[in-house]
């Protein structure tokens, strides 16, 4: 995904594809026409687009309540029970940037089905597995197929839909099934792990890749660039190998703490790597990733707010099952209602999201949403002991979670708005590797304060802190590198003039 001016649209915006655009008069944006309705075809494959998404996002956290059910079942220890989502961030995170830039070579439905039909698999495989091994070996498919999913999913939705009110609806839908996925992925792997058996969790994946498999060949257009330069291997090996070590290093400390010998070698191994990929990128013809592009400011900003409205949010998420189970005694089941809860007001954000991004531009949106979510999580502060900070917990986190859908929805706009469709797919594989190790890194950081404190909600309170204070900071930081103001219009138009 190269980026060349990163405009915000606007319900006056069509497709934006000439970089120097002359700003509409404000009076002539406030009177801009609503959003198009979208074709029955447009609505298909935007369907498709977004169940696979959901998919995705289902994978995440289905499994998490059946983890112990699970483990007696295989014959897993206890702290091989990790690995079962190890197994799948791994691939899943790792390879994102190597397989949305070979969409863009190779063509993204051919990987985009090539990764359907292996997820399916892999779930069938790991539905049925007969021991540890086979298990794992289903779930670290799975993560591969992810990984071949998400940025090709994501950039044939941004070059089916031009830039402008139709992709700001489509991302809005999109961005509203990602954050309801974890939600709903909780929820029920619990109640299928009860009525069923934790296989039925992968047998739904399952069922999810059967019925849109089907459909994707006829609704999905082909799409690559025109040119067909050589792959980067060297661009794509140090990258891979950077993620895949530093995903591992994190998730690994989020069970063992930052101590052991495999997760600091794994950790400065990452390090290294991304370090070498960026002198790699640097010196070659045809780059995995286009260093001008990431010094952008419209791209490294936009993804500094996404990677923290996601490490922050996910790790408000851990604390607050820990404080509900652990200090307020609620079951499983009653945990999963106060979060049933912040889904339902996610789903109502990502309907309105567009709206405001439309009203506002993106830029500005992000830096709200990540105000408006630390603030949120400030008032998590007044949590105690007492029932009543059930209705607190459940109001805070559900507003919160509607920033942080506005915050999701805004930084996709803002990174891939006015990339050309033959770049879509690098530039979705640097969102959707954003999304991953923002899931990732927030609770090895932060939430193994609250699992390692002597005092439970003393412990929670701290990483509450913490939280906000980042979530806020990085408002801060984003509104000045994006160069935010107050002054003007949010417009595509006034945000690219901005931008130069």
């Amino acid at each position: 995904m190269a980026i060349d001016t990163t405009p915000t649209p606007t319900p006056a915006s069509t497709s934006t594809s000439t970089p120097t655009p002359t700003p509409t008069p404000v009076a002539e944006q406030q009177a801009a026409p609503a959003a198009p309705r979208l074709s029955p075809r447009d609505r298909l494959v935007l369907f498709v687009l977004c169940a696979a998404q959901f998919m995705v996002a289902l994978d995440f956290s289905v499994l998490n309540v059946a983890l112990p059910v699970l483990g007696a079942d295989l014959g897993m220890s206890t702290s091989a029970l990790q690995w079962a989502v190890t197994a799948f961030a791994l691939p899943s995170g790792g390879f994102l940037l190597l397989f949305g830039r070979m969409g863009d070579l190779y063509g993204r439905r051919r990987l985009f089905l090539a990764g359907l039909a292996l997820f399916g698999a892999a779930s069938l495989l790991a539905a049925f597995a007969w021991d540890p091994a086979s298990f794992l070996a289903g779930r670290a498919l799975q993560g591969l197929g992810a990984a071949a999913i998400v940025p090709t999913g994501m950039s044939l939705l941004t070059t089916t839909f031009p830039e402008g009110p139709a992709r700001d609806r489509a991302l809005g839908i999109s961005g509203t099934l990602l954050s309801l996925g974890f939600t709903v992925g909780m929820v029920a792997g619990g109640v299928l792990t009860d009525l069923l058996s934790w296989r039925s969790t992968m047998g739904l994946l399952a069922l999810f890749a059967l019925i849109v498999l089907p459909l994707a060949p006829g609704l999905l257009p082909e799409s690559r660039t025109p040119e067909r330069p050589r792959l980067d291997v060297p661009g794509a090996v140090t990258v891979t190998g950077g993620l895949l070590s530093l995903i591992y290093a994190l998730s690994t400390a989020a069970e063992h703490g930052f101590g052991r010998t495999d997760v600091l070698v794994t950790l400065v191994a990452g390090l290294l790597l991304l370090t070498a990929f960026a002198v790699v990128e640097s010196r070659t013809a045809a780059p995995l990733v286009s260093l001008p592009m990431l010094r952008r400011r419209t791209v490294a900003w936009g993804n500094v707010g996404g990677l923290v409205t996601f490490s922050m949010m996910s790790t408000v998420v851990f604390v607050l099952t820990l404080y509900l189970q652990e200090v307020l005694h609620l079951s499983a089941f009653e945990t999963g209602l106060v979060f049933g809860v912040q889904g339902g007001l996610s789903v109502v954000a990502g309907s309105y999201a567009p709206r405001v991004i439309g009203r506002f531009g993106a830029r500005r949106t992000l830096v709200g949403s990540l105000a408006g979510q630390g603030v949120l999580g400030l008032s998590l502060l007044a949590l105690g002991e007492g029932h009543w900070s059930v209705w607190l917990a459940t109001a805070a986190v559900s507003l919160a979670s509607m920033c942080h859908l506005g915050a999701i929805i805004s930084y996709g706009l803002t990174v891939t708005s006015g990339v050309p469709d033959e770049e879509q797919g690098l530039a979705t594989g640097l969102v959707t590797s954003t999304q991953q190790v923002g899931i990732t890194v927030g609770i090895p950081l932060l939430g193994v304060l609250a699992t390692t404190s002597t005092d439970l909600m003393s412990g929670v309170h701290t990483v509450l802190i913490l939280d906000a204070a980042i979530v806020l900071a990085a408002a801060v930081l984003v509104a000045v590198g994006l160069r935010v103001t107050r002054a003007g219009s949010g417009t595509v138009e006034a945000e690219t003039v901005r931008a130069r």
